[in-house]
């Protein structure tokens, strides 16, 4: 095996170099990073709603939470699932007895259109307290001002 050193001899020639150059891999990794920074929130939301505005932290999570949708239409999402009218009492049915054996109920998130009428999600509230789900959080969005230039209240 031949070793190529460097000599006196050959000065128009350079040894070939065996370092490894990481920064176009590093410039790649901030690039891949900064991509699924900017996509990870993206993908939380599987129905698409125009949530009001307001000034609330966000909560802490333990366990994956219910998210109970009504969009601009009106329509109702379990999770992803559209749900019926008339079948919502019987699918909450089903959630509250699913959560029988735990200690307390599911967190349900509740995610309505700010285009939504109050009596519309007031129902649906309703329907969540009769099936015994009475573990509701109001999603919005954050950093809203209140109409009135004030403090929003919980």
């Amino acid at each position: 095996m031949a070793v190529n050193l460097p000599s006196g001899r050959g000065r128009g020639r350079r040894a070939p170099m065996a370092d490894i150059n990481v920064t176009p891999l590093v410039d790649v990794m901030l690039v891949l990073l900064i991509i699924f920074m900017v996509t990870a929130p993206l993908l939380t939301a599987g129905v698409p709603v125009n949530l009001p505005d307001s000034r609330a932290k966000a909560l802490d999570q333990e366990k994956q939470p219910i998210e109970l949708s009504i969009d601009e239409q009106g329509r109702l999402f379990i999770d992803k699932d559209e749900v019926n009218e008339g079948d919502l009492p019987a699918r909450l049915d089903a959630i509250a007895n699913k959560a029988v054996g735990a200690d307390q109920p599911p967190q349900i998130y509740l995610r309505a259109d700010r285009g939504q009428n109050y009596g519309r999600v007031a129902n649906v509230m309703g329907e969540l307290s009769r099936a015994g789900l009475t573990r509701i959080a109001l999603v919005t969005n954050a950093g809203g001002e209140a109409a009135d230039g004030g403090t929003a209240g919980r």
